[in-house]
């Protein structure tokens, strides 16, 4: 049907109309586009092209390499190894089991490692590398390498580890480091980033654990290129971390070896070895030791529990944690607090029969038939109970207790070492405040011969030593320099004692090794060296009334564990006094017959700087020497460049 012009003319007003509004639409919602677009590409351009470089770019730690730690003449103590491993990535390995398997072939790999790396491998994504094995030799690196074709998605890897170079000689000193624990990270308010790198390793002991942050250093970063599933596609750039802070102790190695293989003919046993000048740490031993090496590269528990079931405790530091009754080496300080306060005078005497009456109950001499009248200089010459028995109830419990903390008895010394212990002074105010009890006299009886409550450490007794030596405050100083920069030297101002009252006490610690009557003359020193010293015992058991009148034990019928501890404090030489040393053996017996002996040994090793010659001891000693110190296993070097022996 044809249709009218006035319809044609109709229809085409409206598609006119219809098309007017759907260009203006168009035009509309292209320009609302337009503007958009500017916005994005102009206006937020900065903020797009960040997003999109982070989708791209990872950031990634870098661990820094820890600082090293010397001795005082530069020989390093802890240093850093290469740690060659091998890792595998499960994308790329295809049947894991099939790959290892494979590699088992070629190489040893420990089952426990490896059980733990295939748990590690179930709880990371499939892209990211997890260590199989580490501390391999170079061999079974290139044996990887070599056969790489056929061991898709392993890869031999080299990092860096902890190494101690001298082995057990600084276990308790330096300690050792670990990987990072959950129990690590729970102890600490902010953790460093770094902490979360896999088997990052921190200070876990010692040294290495309280000066962390120092040797830890500052992480580095490199950037690297990610696909859109978070796959690494190339490395862009680095930059390395800050080393952390290298460190230089005050310890010497030769000696701290002879120390060590001194100490590892007893049993258990301890010493300190400190210059009473400038209170500089020589030595510190305890044995037995133990290899820190071992827990660096993860100890077995066969060798851990071989450490926690030994009897001698090899791995708690006694020198430092250990706190025994001081015994008979408290002598001093009770006999200078006498002069102090002006109970007693030098030629003033007290009778000893061999014991002292106390209320219903008798306080013996450890000689049975006493020892006559006797003076300041005999008290000490032979170590006399009775005598002190009187001047503990002259002088008084707070007086004594006053007087042996002006030489570190009972205090807690500020050293990077672990579990440093303050041992107990005690005082009157201490008893009540302790047990809610009054401090009696028979207290005060057994303080002044280094029993009852009172406990000190090795590390005490040297300080102690040290003090009444010097005649002055000195703090004793484990770490001599941090990054260069030397650490301060503390404590040398005088000690509020008079100079005369702290001669009459040296003079009666030279009479115990120098006369024949002392009882350290066996272990005295001849030529032109002479040393002043006092021998302790302390009881670890009750002796009844019954037990004396048949006759008190011998050490040597009783289990080890019952006998007594034997001690020994000394500093050489008497007229100029460069060397302290305290020697603990547990269970010993008889200070003069067990410590004595070692801490002479020890004394001369740091006068000389090498085997102690011959001629230093009494000439009909000295075939036994000999034979002692061909028994010594000692270390004949200390780093590659320096194979000295020691003569």
């Amino acid at each position: 049907m044809k249709r009218s012009p006035r319809d044609t003319e109709l229809s085409a007003r409206r598609i006119n109309r219809r098309s007017l509004v759907l260009g203006g639409l168009q035009l509309g919602f292209a320009g609302v586009l337009g503007l958009r677009m500017r916005q994005m590409q102009v206006d937020q351009a900065d903020a797009f092209r960040l997003l999109a470089e982070e989708n791209r770019i990872n950031m990634r730690l870098l661990a820094p390499a820890r600082g090293l730690i010397f001795d005082r003449n530069g020989i390093p103590l802890a240093e850093n190894a290469q740690n060659y491993r091998v890792v595998i990535v499960r994308e790329d390995a295809g049947d894991v089991d099939e790959v290892i398997a494979r590699l088992r072939r070629l190489i040893y790999l420990d089952e426990g490692e490896l059980e733990r790396a295939l748990r590690e491998m179930e709880r990371r994504s499939p892209f990211v590398p997890i260590t199989l094995t580490d501390q391999r030799s170079w061999e079974d690196i290139a044996t990887v390498a070599v056969n790489a074709p056929a061991l898709p998605g392993i890869t031999p890897d080299v990092g860096l580890t902890r190494n101690y170079p001298l082995d057990s000689d600084y276990a308790h000193v330096v300690g050792y480091v670990g990987p990072v624990s959950d129990f690590d990270l729970s102890r600490i308010e902010d953790p460093d980033p770094l902490l979360q790198i896999p088997k990052f390793q921190i200070g876990k002991t010692g040294v290495e654990a309280k000066y962390e942050r120092d040797l830890r250093g500052k992480a580095g970063a490199k950037r690297i290129e990610v696909n859109a599933a978070g796959r690494v596609m190339r490395e862009l750039g680095r930059d390395e971390g800050i080393p952390g802070h290298d460190l230089q102790l005050t310890v010497e190695s030769r000696l701290q070896n002879f120390v060590e293989a001194r100490l590892a003919l007893g049993n258990s046993a301890s010493a300190v070895v400190m210059d009473p000048r400038n209170g500089d740490l020589l030595a510190v031993g305890s044995a037995p030791t133990f290899d820190p090496n071992k827990f660096v590269r993860g100890i077995s528990v066969a060798d851990y529990g071989e450490l926690t079931e030994n009897k001698y405790r090899p791995l708690s530091n006694k020198a430092v944690q250990g706190a025994y009754p001081p015994g008979s080496t408290f002598k001093m300080l009770v006999a200078l607090a006498a002069l102090h306060y002006d109970e007693i005078g030098p030629d003033e005497t007290v009778y000893c029969p061999g014991h002292m009456e106390l209320g219903n109950r008798r306080f013996h001499c450890w000689k049975r038939g006493g020892h006559g009248w006797v003076n300041l200089d005999k008290s000490l010459q032979q170590s006399c109970d009775v005598y002190y028995y009187d001047l503990a109830q002259r002088v008084g419990i707070d007086r004594i207790a006053e007087v042996a903390r002006h030489f570190g008895m009972g205090e807690r010394f500020d050293l990077p070492m672990s579990a440093v212990t303050a041992g107990i002074m005690p005082d009157k105010a201490w008893k009540t405040a302790r047990y809610d009890r009054d401090w009696r006299i028979g207290d005060s009886l057994n303080a002044s011969i280094g029993q009852g409550y009172v406990l000190s450490s090795p590390l005490q007794l040297a300080v102690m030593t040290a003090r009444l030596a010097a005649g002055t405050g000195i703090m004793p100083r484990l770490v001599k320099s941090v990054n260069g920069v030397e650490a301060p030297i503390l404590g040398t101002d005088k000690l509020p004692f008079n100079e005369n009252h702290l001669r009459l006490v040296r003079k009666g610690m030279y009479s115990v090794t120098n006369t024949r009557r002392g009882t350290a003359f066996g272990s005295r020193l001849v030529g032109d060296i002479r040393c002043a010293g006092k021998t302790g015992t302390s009881q670890v058991r009750n002796i009844t009334a019954a037990e004396r009148a048949r006759g008190v034990v011998s050490n040597a019928d009783l289990p080890w564990e019952r006998r007594d501890h034997a001690l020994y404090v000394s500093y050489a030489p008497y007229d100029a006094p460069r060397v302290a040393v305290s020697v603990v053996v547990e269970h010993g017996g008889g200070g003069s017959s067990a410590a004595a002996p070692v801490a002479r040994d020890i004394l001369l090793f740091a006068l000389h700087g090498k085997m102690p010659p011959l001629e230093s001891y009494p000439e009909s000693q000295r075939s036994k020497i000999k034979q002692l110190q061909s028994a010594l296993r000692l270390r004949q070097d200390f780093r590659p460049s320096d194979r000295k022996t020691q003569a």
